[in-house]
């Protein structure tokens, strides 16, 4: 008798060591029940029916996918190498159990395979420069793709763009050829500026003679600045000419 209990004792230890299952938070158990889908069970402690209950585990936290380097021919007919990221995580664990073999798997097939289609589609210069819009096309269609499979992808980066040495001393030349373009124009842009306000100036200056003198008088003192300068300082005729017109009319008057 002793030993009949002893033993009853055992075989209810193992049959709650089989059938008892803790799952953390981020855990989910999809239980068949005699092959068939019984329940979505977890987080925390879950009762099993040993040898007729099976479970698999997902795990329901953002998984980092890391899309492997692909070459791409983008439509201007430039060979590259991408590759990218991508953050997803399970949503439904009974579609992603049930609906796909393995989803972690399928998930980075199609990421590889919508990686370079997309870039396939787009020049050079858009993905250069427009790297968020492609990352958003990505993930539209990755996430629309992966539903059916309770997997929801929350975000696609395109980490590298390898260019071909050629390429990359092609864009460098064209680089230079649109400063030298820019640093032209900004050129000819302040020469038209200062012929116009040269223009201006000289406008005003004709109006007001005297401004003429002043300009001359500051332009002196400017030079004066420098001690070792040596400054020749013609008489305006503006300054003079008063003289010579009451020398002009005393003399006319002597004469009558």
């Amino acid at each position: 008798m002793i030993y009949s209990f002893y033993f009853l004792i055992i075989l209810a230890v193992l049959f709650l060591a089989s059938a008892i299952r803790i799952l953390r938070e981020y855990e989910r158990a999809v239980v068949f029940r005699l092959g068939r889908f019984l329940s979505v069970k977890g987080p925390g402690l879950i009762i099993l029916i040993p040898v007729i209950d099976k479970m698999r585990k997902v795990d329901l936290r953002i998984a980092t996918l890391d899309v492997p380097t692909q070459e791409v021919i983008t439509r201007d007919n430039v060979s590259i190498n991408v590759s990218a990221v991508v953050y997803f995580r399970v949503v439904e664990a009974e579609k992603a159990v049930i609906q796909v073999e393995d989803y972690y798997y399928a998930t980075s097939q199609l990421a590889q395979t919508t990686l370079r289609s997309i870039c396939g589609q787009a020049e050079l210069d858009e993905i250069l420069a427009e790297r968020d819009k492609l990352n958003a096309k990505i993930q539209k269609i990755l996430d629309a793709d992966t539903e059916p499979w309770g997997v929801k992808v929350s975000k696609v980066e395109i980490k590298e763009i390898d260019l071909p040495e050629e390429m990359k001393r092609a864009m460098a030349k064209q680089a230079e050829a649109e400063r030298e373009r820019r640093a032209k124009i900004i050129n000819a842009h302040g020469e038209l500026q200062a012929s116009e306000t040269l223009a201006e100036a000289a406008r005003i200056m004709s109006e007001q003679p005297a401004s003429l003198q002043l300009r001359f008088l500051q332009t002196l003192r400017e030079v004066a600045t420098e001690n070792n300068s040596t400054i020749i300082f013609p008489l305006p005729i503006d300054l003079i000419k008063p003289l010579f017109e009451k020398l002009s009319k005393s003399t006319e008057t002597e004469k009558i």
